[in-house]
Order: C-alpha cells, then sequence, then structure tokens
C-alpha cells in the first residue's frame, strides 16, 4: 500500500509530443526528364514539383542535413547534404529538362551523397533516406532493383512519389501529335517496397504538397 502510494504521489500525465530530429540526412531526388513539362498538373508537372519540394525542404528541421539529386538520362547531385537551406531552394528553382529517365542511376547518387555527408558529432553515423520523385520508369541507366538492392543494404529506405496522372502528354519538335507520358506508380512502388520506405502518388500540385508535409513529418520529426 506504501508503495502504491509513492507511485500514485509521483505519477504526472502524459501526452506525445512531436520533436524535431536532431540529426538526418535526407536527399531530395527530383525527375528533370522531358515529360515533367506535361501541363496535365498546372502549371506544369515541373512547376509545381518544384513548388512543393521548396515547400518540403521549409517544413525540415534545420538541423537535418538536405541534398538535392536531379535525373534525367543522367544522374547528378546538385546540392551536396547541407543545412543551408537557402542554396537549396536557389538548384531547386533552376531545374533544366532534358531526355531520358535514370533513376537508377538518381538512387546511385543520392547514396554517394550520403557518404559525403558530416557524421554524428560522436562520429557516429546519422540516419538517412532518399525522397525520390518521377513521373515515368527507368529507361537508361542501371536497372532500379538493383539500385534499390544497394540502398537496401545501406540501410536506406527510399520514399517514392509517383507524380502526374495517366493523361499526360508532350509536344516533341519534329514529331506528330502528342506523346503520352502517363505517370508510373508501380515501377516506383517496387522501389519504396524494396527499400523498407514508403510509395506515394499525387496527381496535383496540392496533392503534392501533401504527400510532401506527410513524409516531412516522419523523417523530420520524433515523437
Amino acid at each position: 500500500l506504501a508503495l502504491a502510494g509513492m507511485v500514485g504521489a509521483i505519477a504526472k500525465p502524459a501526452r506525445n509530443t512531436r520533436v524535431p530530429r536532431e540529426r538526418a540526412t535526407i536527399i531530395v531526388a527530383i525527375d528533370t526528364s522531358l515529360s515533367m513539362k506535361a501541363t496535365d498538373v498546372a502549371p506544369t508537372r515541373l512547376r509545381a514539383a518544384q513548388a512543393a519540394a521548396k515547400q518540403f525542404v521549409n517544413l525540415l528541421p534545420p538541423r537535418l542535413n538536405v541534398g538535392l539529386v536531379t535525373f534525367n538520362g543522367t544522374a547528378a547531385v546538385r546540392v551536396t547534404p547541407t543545412q543551408d537551406r537557402e542554396s537549396l531552394l536557389a538548384a531547386i528553382d533552376n531545374l533544366r529538362l532534358s531526355e531520358r529517365t535514370a533513376i537508377g542511376e538518381a538512387i546511385y547518387a543520392s547514396l554517394d551523397a550520403i557518404k559525403a555527408a558530416p557524421a554524428a558529432e560522436d562520429g557516429s553515423k546519422v540516419p538517412a533516406r532518399i525522397v525520390l520523385m518521377s513521373d515515368g520508369e527507368t529507361t537508361t541507366g542501371r536497372p532500379d532493383a538493383q539500385a534499390a538492392a544497394a540502398a537496401k543494404k545501406a540501410k536506406v529506405p527510399i520514399s517514392t512519389i509517383a507524380f502526374g496522372t495517366p493523361d499526360g502528354t508532350i509536344t516533341l519538335s519534329g514529331q506528330e501529335g502528342p506523346l503520352s507520358v502517363a505517370v508510373n506508380p508501380a515501377a516506383l512502388a517496387k522501389i519504396a517496397n524494396a527499400t523498407g520506405g514508403t510509395a506515394f502518388t499525387a496527381a496535383t500540385g496540392s496533392q503534392l504538397k501533401q504527400v510532401y508535409a506527410d513524409i516531412g513529418s516522419s523523417v523530420g520529426y520524433t515523437t
């Protein structure tokens, strides 16, 4: 009875509280293939993606290191993981489109960027995640499955966002009539499932912003 009384005396109400993660590395990988100029998402897939990605970056806690990878026929690390949000936002504003889609190469480039990220103050490895947004499927470079296996081995989950609609089209110079650029959510879902990540779909700019907000809550904060 005395012990029960003591426990009751020191007990206090408790509630769940969301707090920013102290350290983590997030790589945002954005598809910059020509299909991103489709206007099925207003004003274009690219412009909507840029606006949503910038909102995502601003939602993340300031102590997180965030990098940017872009990919079309090749993949490139545009911004190495950093806490400098201004340089990251400027790079997102300056995306340029080109031919073909190399999702596998984007994953490998993201893993390389994660390796270059600063370690924790005690030298330990910090958690990392890739957020990959695309509207298509791999047409060049190393296969998705091979890249996903490398991410799984590195213990880096990949959250994928299939962005666009089945009705997207673009017009290329020298080609008669529009070219279909329907989104392929199944290909991206396989990557997410293989790495322990989560697959999302978004058919509008507002939906994409909400998806990014959901991802930001899961990777940037802990309860």
